[in-house]
């Protein structure tokens, strides 16, 4: 069957999580992804634990739908095979540091002298430019940097770290996802590819939009766990239950703040949806008295019919046998024929007439470099053949 992106050939050079991401996306689609690694170390994510056979299961996960060549692009005979490939293919994603790819001779300026059309794609920490563009960094850095990191937490408690990464994926693989297929639909009316330059630290602060406008326009300067979505009012706060769980109440409109109180048996509080600070603070000691009175399961029950958006805070094995989560299919298994059957992550973009399909498993290191050298007119020998 065809899918959205049949035809599409992206060679993708990135390691990790940000890149991989980004082109799992794509592949789930009907894009030809091909991951070009390093012969020998390849991904370095295939040697993390837990492994399923010899790559890690957060490997599997991102990497289906794609097939592995190896070369080494400070060898001549390598780099001539790699630019044969670049010349059948539509797009290029790389995550080296800014000039990496010039001191090799593939920098976009050299290769799109020979793929005009070519959309490369470049995924940093900072960008190209700037005087940050050269300083390594990872996902906490990106979030410090933007000033998310110092809102995240509680009043008066040390800012705390996402366990999900939200620069990563949010500041990196989605927005250079979109860049790309922004790029692809430009070049089917200009026939010409372009250079899509994406900052991890820009993905983040562009995500800021409930917070940072009200700074832009108000020059106040928000405090951690005072913000009315970080915290700061008890109509959207976590509880403690008896049985040290946890809710999580998003009475955000005065409709479900109305529909809570009641519930729990707090009317008084109704008026006060609005109140300022202190009396938030008051309100949600008042309220934590009251949730911890009674377990998990029993407040689950007393809100199962009432519209209110309150919600336990559920564990990773509840979250994957939770029946919205199974009747949308976001975990799912898939079949390889090394380790037999793994979970995976689905993808999560539902279309009316194109479904993402896992139709190929994760690669081996150099699985297909038999194949790829081939389509490309070489004869393919073994190292052992070589030697």
């Amino acid at each position: 069957m065809s899918m959205p992106l049949t035809g599409v050939r992206v060679l993708d050079l990135t390691r990790l999580l940000p890149g991989p991401y980004a082109s799992l996306l794509l592949g789930d689609f009907g894009a030809d992804v091909i991951k070009v690694e390093e012969p020998n170390s390849g991904d370095y994510a295939r040697w993390y634990e837990p492994k399923v056979k010899n790559s890690s299961t957060m490997f599997h996960s991102l990497n289906r739908n794609k097939r592995s060549i190896t070369l080494d692009l400070k060898k001549e005979e390598d780099k001539t095979i790699f630019l044969d490939l670049v010349r059948t293919a539509d797009i290029l994603l790389e995550s080296f540091r800014p000039g990496v790819m010039a001191r090799l001779g593939l920098s976009y300026e050299d290769l799109k002298v020979i793929n005009p059309k070519l959309i490369y794609c470049a995924i940093t920490s900072f960008g190209q430019s700037g005087p940050y563009k050269d300083v390594p960094a990872h996902d906490i850095n990106f979030l410090s940097y933007s000033g998310l990191l110092d809102l995240q937490g509680e009043r008066e408690r040390k800012p705390i770290i996402s366990p999900v990464q939200i620069g990563d994926i949010g500041g990196g693989s989605l927005m250079a996802t979109i860049g790309i297929l922004i790029a692809l639909l430009g070049a089917r009316k200009t026939r010409e590819g372009q250079f899509v330059d994406i900052s991890m630290l820009d993905g983040v602060i562009s995500w800021m939009q409930a917070t940072l406008p009200q700074y832009l326009t108000t020059n106040y300067l928000p405090k951690r766990g005072e913000s009315p979505l970080s915290g700061g009012k008890a109509c959207y706060q976590i509880y403690e239950t008896k049985d040290g769980r946890y809710l999580a109440v998003g009475a955000l409109e005065h409709k479900f703040w109305e529909r809570f109180c009641t519930v729990i048996e707090k009317e008084v509080l109704i008026p006060y949806h609005e109140a300022g600070d202190e009396v938030q603070i008051r309100m949600i000691e008042e309220i934590q008295v009251v949730i911890k009175m009674k377990t998990l399961s029993e407040w689950e029950k007393q809100f199962a019919n009432v519209d209110a958006c309150v919600t336990p805070i559920l564990t990773l094995e509840e979250m994957v046998n939770h029946p919205q989560v199974k009747h949308r299919q976001m975990i799912e298994e898939v079949y390889h024929s090394d380790s037999g059957t793994i979970h995976h992550i689905a993808n999560p973009i539902k279309l009316s007439r194109s479904k993402a399909n896992s139709l190929r498993p994760a690669p081996a290191l150099g699985e297909h470099n038999k194949e790829i050298f081939e389509e490309l007119g070489y004869t393919y020998r073994t190292k052992e053949e070589s030697d």
